[in-house]
């Protein structure tokens, strides 16, 4: 019964009131404010709201009887009848959208789903629920989210972080947007790999911070590239994203060294760095120089973004401005996905998962190596993370096997999309966690086909 159904009334319009209400009503069945079967007032209680003879009403109501529009059922009351369809969707695409769901989508920065054990994750969040609501939120984090992530980083990073140097996030996007408004001023400069971590990019530009484009080679980041006058310098040494490098200790030194004498800090985004299958993983930055190094770490990689939290470990003066930036904004995050995670992790299931992970995962990338390397495409990137990268000739073989592999169903993530200057590298890179294993075997087949067809084809002439 929609008794506040806003009806506006011009007692000195010519117009009778009896049509200015029925206009009303019109307008909100086309609007989409009156639904059909909703029930109107009665023309009793409309007109004692409105202040009008209970006349006026009635007059309007057999109006738009007349129509159509309206219907009275006996003992019941005036419901609506009709109303025009809704407004049909816009066809045009949306900037940030999702893809189509149809579509089976290999492009890498998804976690591996299938291999959470359901009891456990269920346990996690049954556990989470009992804990009883509070009041306030620590803008520092959940301390037993914070004491997981302790634990974790000592164990499966060689990390370690005294808990208090340990701050929840909600996220690495939103945990760089923190580290840019605590930390720069805008205008500031930070060197970022190219190509690199689209979103990172994002976060720094909405702070108003500016990125330099730096390039990489097979040894990720090139430290001589760096120029005088940045602030923070932003990478992935663990697998660089999104060709796949892993930075070596020489370079790892050189980076540390550099920053020290320039008196600015280094991002370590650890995206996917507990994902390795071949060899130990070398020591984090963050493990060689906490003084200079603030390190990033998530959960959307290795578990699931649904819980939406990641960590930041750095020194004492850095995660006090964070949090004296938190406390100016109002703002933290969420406590729910930490208890979830703390949870996980107190009962040994999030070891148990990470386990699992690098169980599960290689076949994963046997089956995507195996597929590309036999139709004589190279692979790059180290047996470690979540993605491998099959480099194509130039720009226009990327396009073609990008548009060929979605035409066929599949979705690639072409190397344009992630530089920040002029395209360098051209190709593709392939995730091979987020579908399920049925639909890796479906879809790999397809990216390889369209890629080795995309390579043979000889360049267009001038």
């Amino acid at each position: 019964m929609l008794d506040e159904l806003p009806i506006p009334l011009d007692r000195t319009a010519a117009e009778p009131l009896s049509v200015q209400v029925a206009d009303a009503l019109r307008a909100a069945a086309t609007g989409g404010v009156l639904r059909v079967s909703d029930r109107l007032p009665s023309s009793r209680a409309l007109a004692e709201r409105l202040g009008v003879s209970r006349a006026v009403v009635s007059a309007a109501y057999d109006q738009l009887h007349a129509e159509g529009w309206i219907a009275g059922r006996r003992g019941s009351g005036t419901y609506l009848r009709t109303a025009p369809a809704a407004a049909p969707p816009n066809s045009a695409p949306v900037a940030g959208a999702e893809p189509d769901p149809g579509l089976l989508d290999l492009r890498p920065g998804a976690p591996c789903i299938e291999a959470i054990d359901p009891a456990a994750w269920r346990r996690a969040w049954r556990a989470a629920g009992d804990q009883p609501p509070a009041a306030g939120t620590d803008r520092a984090g959940e301390p037993t989210f914070r004491g997981a992530v302790t634990e974790h980083l000592l164990r499966h990073r060689g990390l370690a972080a005294e808990p208090n140097a340990v701050l929840a996030t909600a996220g690495t996007g939103a945990a760089v947007g923190e580290l840019a408004a605590a930390l720069l001023r805008p205008g500031d400069t930070v060197a970022f790999e190219d190509p690199g971590y689209q979103r990172a990019v994002g976060a720094f530009r909405a702070a108003g911070v500016r990125v330099l484009a730096v390039p990489v080679d097979d040894d990720g980041l090139r430290v001589e590239e760096i120029p005088p006058g940045v602030r923070a310098v932003y990478c992935t040494p663990a697998h660089q994203f999104p060709l796949g490098a892993r930075m070596p200790a020489r370079r790892r030194v050189e980076l540390i060294e550099f920053a020290r004498a320039a008196g600015i800090f280094v991002i370590e985004d650890d995206y996917d760095g507990e994902l390795r299958y071949d060899t130990a993983p070398l020591p984090l930055l963050a493990a060689m120089a906490p003084d200079v190094v603030v390190h990033l770490g998530t959960t959307s990689k290795i578990i699931t973004p649904t819980l939406g939290t990641g960590w930041l470990v750095a020194r004492p003066d850095i995660t006090a401005a964070v949090l004296t930036h938190r406390a100016d904004t109002g703002t933290a995050p969420s406590p729910t996905g930490q208890r979830i995670l703390g949870e996980f992790a107190r009962h040994g299931d999030l070891a148990r998962h990470l386990r699992r992970l690098r169980r599960v995962v290689p076949p994963r990338r046997g089956l995507v190596v195996d597929a590309l390397t036999a139709r004589g495409l190279p692979v790059l990137g180290d047996d470690a993370g979540s993605h491998v990268v099959i480099p194509l000739p130039d720009a226009a073989a990327e396009q073609r096997a990008v548009a060929a592999a979605r035409s066929r169903g599949v979705l690639l993530n072409g190397l344009a999309a992630n530089h920040l200057a002029r395209q360098h590298h051209f190709g593709v890179a392939i995730g091979y966690t987020a579908l399920s294993s049925a639909e890796l075997a479906t879809a790999v087949p397809i990216a390889a086909d369209c890629l080795a067809a995309a390579a043979a084809r000889p360049p267009a002439q001038s």
